[in-house]
């Protein structure tokens, strides 16, 4: 008899064990996820344009173990042309999809990044979640040994996009000239990434497909269209209201701004344009109560429009060598002004955060739909109020025209990074389309 009940209270406690494991949150742990490879960039300092390599690589990982798991969702090769050939090996085992794409984000991190051994802490928070929701010890074992393996493959993939030559190519020299790109304080750093152009794309065909209108040409005459544009910019630089400086505070996303205190420099991070929005596709996901597939699939697709956004963005900056507004100010028209924002080490023209912001809302807005409204809250970390967006488009534009309360981009550049921004943006949701991707919210 006390064998029958002690059975009949195994069986019961069992069967509480697997209702609790199949209504894990496991939706929740993708967004953190995320946050903690933004995290370990932040530590790295790693620049916008590397910041959204790997995100997509990572993300990708996950994508790669949802598509085994669901056939419905077009894998990676049918809009990506260089992917290869994967294969997801289980060796039989049982394993969860879910707990294994989510380890694969923080595998392929701590592969990818410099100092990616950071999270082997998270993988074990992690692990400790899964266990907390009653994940058999077994399925968590296989899940990641799956993951470890699909990251494996994908890390391979991902030398061949030519990230690791490019110490070896011809450094930057900035060029002799007026009108042409120099170092500005305070740090006048060293131009960043001037080589990014020949990183392999992921869904686009080259870095010179979608190239700018023609920027407004360079003069110091005080009655042409580009002294006119500093003077706009210099403007905003004397008297910004506060809102413009609240917006231009917003959006800054400078992975590393150094301010002075006499002879002592002290350095700020942030995290990226591609960090902001990459939390702002996690809001999104979360609002429209995506499942977990679409939730991950989301989060892969802004990744790979941003990496694409700034490899032909980056392509124009080093094309043109445009000057920044600060040092064309301080040199024509006023010694002593300062922007709002630290100036970025790299040329100024397109501006990135235009070009990027608006190929990551053409993507977010075609999964989401047209009024997707929304609470941005991704830079509260950094003590900053959240802002209230009607739309993606409507946070893009405000993103972009931040440059300009900022002090650091003119207005052609912004306007023709967001049209820049837009084509590329329009490309990759064309392509997938194509690929059998719909729209993952109901308008």
């Amino acid at each position: 008899m006390k064998k029958l009940i002690f059975g009949l209270l195994l069986v019961s406690q069992l069967g509480h064990a697997q209702q609790q494991y199949d209504k894990a949150p496991f939706t929740d742990y993708i967004q953190p996820a995320v946050f903690s490879l933004s995290m370990v960039m932040m530590h790295d300092v790693v620049n916008p344009p590397a910041a959204t390599r790997f995100y997509s690589y990572a993300t990708l990982a996950a994508y790669q173990i949802i598509v085994k798991h669901n056939p419905s969702i077009p894998g990676a090769a049918t809009f990506i042309k260089s992917y290869p050939a994967i294969n997801v090996q289980d060796s039989g085992r049982t394993y969860d999809y879910k707990v294994a794409a989510i380890y694969a984000i923080l595998e392929a991190g701590k592969q990818l990044l410099p100092s990616g051994y950071l999270l082997t802490e998270d993988e074990q928070k992690l692990i400790d979640l899964y266990k907390k929701d009653q994940v058999p010890d077994s399925i968590i074992k296989n899940s990641v040994m799956v993951a470890e393996g699909v990251v494996k493959q994908i890390v391979a993939w991902s030398k061949g996009d030519g990230y690791g030559k490019l110490s070896t190519l011809r450094r930057y020299t900035p060029l002799k000239g007026e009108g042409y790109w120099y170092p500005t304080p305070p740090a006048y750093m060293d131009a960043v990434e001037p080589n990014w152009r020949t990183i392999r794309p992921m869904v686009i065909d080259s870095c010179t497909q979608f190239k700018p209108k023609p920027m407004v040409a360079f003069s110091k005459d005080t009655s042409s269209d580009f002294y006119k544009l500093n003077m706009e910019v210099y403007k905003y630089g004397l008297n910004p209201t506060k809102e413009e400086m609240t917006i231009a505070g917003f959006w800054d996303c400078n992975p590393f701004a150094v301010s002075t205190y006499g002879h002592m420099a002290i350095g700020f991070k942030k995290i990226t344009p591609g960090g902001h929005w990459m939390n702002i596709t996690g809001i999104a996901c979360r609002k429209a109560k995506l499942d977990f597939d679409q939730t991950l699939q989301a989060h892969m697709l802004a990744a790979n429009v941003m990496m694409d956004a700034f490899i032909t963005c980056w392509d124009a900056k080093y094309s043109t060598n445009r000057i920044r507004p600060e040092a064309f100010i301080n040199k024509y028209i006023d010694v002593k002004w300062k922007p709002n924002l630290q100036t970025p080490p790299f040329p100024e023209y397109t501006s990135g955060h235009s070009v990027v912001s608006s190929a990551v809302a053409t993507m977010l807005t075609y999964l989401f739909g047209d009024n997707f409204e929304y609470t941005d809250n991704s830079e509260e970390f950094w003590e900053l109020t959240p802002r209230h967006f009607t739309s993606f488009w409507n946070a893009a534009k405000e993103a972009a025209v931040s440059r300009i309360y900022g002090g650091i981009h003119y207005r052609d550049s912004v306007d023709n990074g967001v049209d820049q921004g837009t084509r590329v943006g329009t490309f990759v949701v064309e392509k997938i389309k194509k690929a059998g991707i719909g729209p993952l919210a109901k308008n």
